[in-house]
């Protein structure tokens, strides 16, 4: 199973000290170039930070089409740039979509 994740899971899960759910129910997961710039690079301390950078089983990726980022992005106003890239990469894997990105993917 390939699993793709945004920004989101992984702060709130590391802010709470349970990161380490993600790899117990899915060994490891894949986060594109925007998901870890948007952690740290960020200019703050941001939960997880850390850890994308040295848990070798959170694997950062870049895209294929960034085309279809700026498509999602300007089709749905309410989609950031972590969102989308993770959307479209989780496409370019044929990774397990959730409800919400299959009704947004182009």
């Amino acid at each position: 199973m390939i699993v793709v994740s945004d920004t989101s899971p992984i702060t709130n899960l590391a802010a709470i000290g349970l990161l380490d759910l993600l790899q117990q129910l899915y060994g490891s997961i894949v986060i594109p170039l925007a998901v870890y710039n948007e952690m740290v690079a960020a200019g703050k301390v941001v939960p997880g930070a850390v850890e994308v950078q040295t848990l070798s089983w959170i694997q950062t990726q870049t895209l294929v089409d960034a085309q279809k980022v700026m498509d999602i992005q300007t089709n749905q106003g309410n989609i950031d740039l972590g969102e989308a890239e993770a959307i479209i990469l989780a496409l370019e894997l044929r990774a397990d979509l959730p409800k919400k990105a299959r009704r947004l993917a182009p």
